[in-house]
């Protein structure tokens, strides 16, 4: 799965929140169906939320804050990506990769 292309159709079409503080905000609102973490998001962070959420599916990428950014069309870094509403995306389908 092309995780970039996934990502500009999700936020096109669907409803992501950015940071690690709207991740938490949409964990304990049961909003968010799955979080993908850059490869570079603190893993204590990604250690917390699985604790305190585990029927979230959280998926780490292999692209860096600065290139997730990027990758999302935003002006800043971005650690953590919570989906609200994956649209016409795929993203649904990645399966978790932290533990």
């Amino acid at each position: 799965m092309d995780l970039n292309r996934q990502l500009k159709t999700a936020i096109a079409t669907g409803s992501l929140r950015f940071g690690q503080r709207q991740a938490l905000d949409a964990c304990a609102r049961g909003e968010a169906k799955l979080i993908i973490f850059a490869a570079n998001c603190p893993t204590e962070f990604a250690d917390e939320l699985h604790a305190n959420h585990p029927e979230v599916t959280k998926f780490r990428s292999t692209l860096v804050n600065r290139e997730l950014g990027i990758a999302c069309s935003k002006p800043f870094s971005v650690s953590t990506i919570s989906i609200i509403d994956a649209g016409e995306s795929d993203l649904l389908q990645l399966e978790s990769n932290i533990e």
